[in-house]
């Protein structure tokens, strides 16, 4: 299945990944570019294959040896140095070969399979991660971007308001520090605009980070993700994250199997042939090794212990792991119920009372009644609750987005 889906993303990655990447995107079509270029998931596809490729040789018999000699030279005596005048002395070629007992093979097969599950979670881990993050990112850079058109839309009114001032002036309906203060109202609103400038940059550069698009824009809706508690604690047990850490204990719990096979023997032979002078006979031998695991308690018993006690590591770490998973979801579902509360606040309360206040303060300057640093404020004030609505709905956006992308189930 993994294999499967990562094929589909090369092949989705030839279509995309074409540098003609400066076209708009769409959040799907974002996701999707991410899926298919993102190194991180390459990385996690290379090791997959790292793990089935040695899969073959897992549990396989070691090499044979082939041993060359010379056997029974003399080298003291009335014979040394003249093996033409002995009749040991003899060369030596043989071949051995070990077998590692039964259960040890099985065990470096259980290994190698269990290394090839975790590499398979960590595939799914990371793609959750990068669908997460790249969906944070568009986000970002599409209320970034909405920031700054609500920031140019009422420094726009106001910077026509200031350019009526000098006229007032000269007719003596307004006086000439107030001209000033409008002046001052709008270079601080150029400042804010150079934040949201350089907001709109770094998220575009984040986004860039995740889809490889050099210069990457936003299109269409921001999608809305329903967040379904409910749904989403049910799906906990199910989450890519702890799975790779399940396949963590996995691994652990083959090597306390491997270990326990170090305690049976493992077995050998070898075969040699032994060539003497033509003038006497050749040899042929053969033997049998058997490994001698007497001293348990000292050597096979204390690794099995350690072994052992990494697995429980494990256990405990992937317990741990579900523990910080309910709890981020609980935290994380209790802040997206307060920003969704802000947000309506803000959309239905704040902005609206302060564009109240800016068209009262308008017509009370026309009717002389209030001076222009009246407005001004009253437009200051717009900008702060406009961008304020806006960040609050980018936070409830990006709340759903992060609990149903990172907790939903596997489909």
């Amino acid at each position: 299945m993994i294999r499967s889906m990562f094929c589909a993303a090369l092949l989705a990655s030839a279509c995309l990944a074409a540098p003609a990447l400066a076209g708009p995107l769409t959040f799907e079509e974002a996701l999707a570019r991410a899926r298919a270029s993102a190194p991180s998931l390459h990385a996690r596809q290379l090791g997959s294959d790292a793990s089935r490729a040695a899969r073959g040789a897992a549990g396989a018999l070691p090499d044979p040896k082939l041993s060359l000699g010379v056997e029974s030279f003399p080298v003291s005596g009335p014979l040394a140095f003249e093996p033409s005048r002995d009749n040991f002395t003899m060369a030596r070629i043989g071949v051995s070969q070990e077998f590692p007992n039964l259960a040890k093979r099985h065990a470096l097969q259980a290994r190698a399979d269990s290394d090839i599950t975790a590499a398979d979670a960590d595939i799914l881990a990371e793609s959750r991660t990068v669908e997460v993050e790249t969906a944070i990112a568009w986000i970002t850079l599409a209320y970034a971007e909405r920031r700054l058109v609500a920031l140019d839309a009422v420094r726009a009114r106001l910077e026509r308001l200031v350019g009526t001032t000098p006229g007032a002036v000269a007719s003596g309906g307004a006086r000439p520090a107030q001209v000033l203060a409008g002046r001052q109202a709008l270079a601080a609103l150029d400042d804010r605009r150079d934040e949201l400038v350089s907001a709109v940059e770094r998220a575009r550069a984040d986004l860039m980070r995740w889809t490889g698009d050099v210069a990457p824009t936003v299109a269409g809706p921001v999608p809305d993700f329903p967040v379904d508690a409910a749904q989403l604690h049910g799906a906990l047990d199910a989450n890519p994250s702890l799975a790779a850490i399940a396949a963590r204990v996995g691994q652990a719990e083959a090597d306390v199997r491997l270990a326990e096979a170090e305690r049976r023997p493992d077995f050998g032979i070898d075969v040699g042939y032994q060539r003497r002078d033509p003038r006497f006979g050749d040899y042929v031998s053969a033997g049998v090794t058997i490994s001698l695991p007497l001293f348990k308690r000292h050597r096979q018993e204390p690794m099995i212990a350690a072994r052992q006690a990494d697995a429980a590591r494990a256990r405990a770490e992937r317990e741990d792991a579900a523990r910080v998973l309910t709890a981020s979801l609980d935290g994380g579902l209790a802040d997206h119920v307060m920003h969704h509360a802000q947000w309506m606040r803000s959309r239905d309360t704040l902005e609206p009372l302060a564009r109240q206040r800016v068209d009262l303060e308008t017509a009370s300057y026309g009717a002389g009644r209030a001076s222009l640093v009246d407005v001004v404020d009253a437009h200051v004030a717009l900008v702060e609750a406009a961008l304020a609505t806006l960040d609050r709905e980018a936070l409830v956006a990006i709340d759903g987005a992060r609990l149903t992308l990172t907790y939903r189930s596997i489909s």
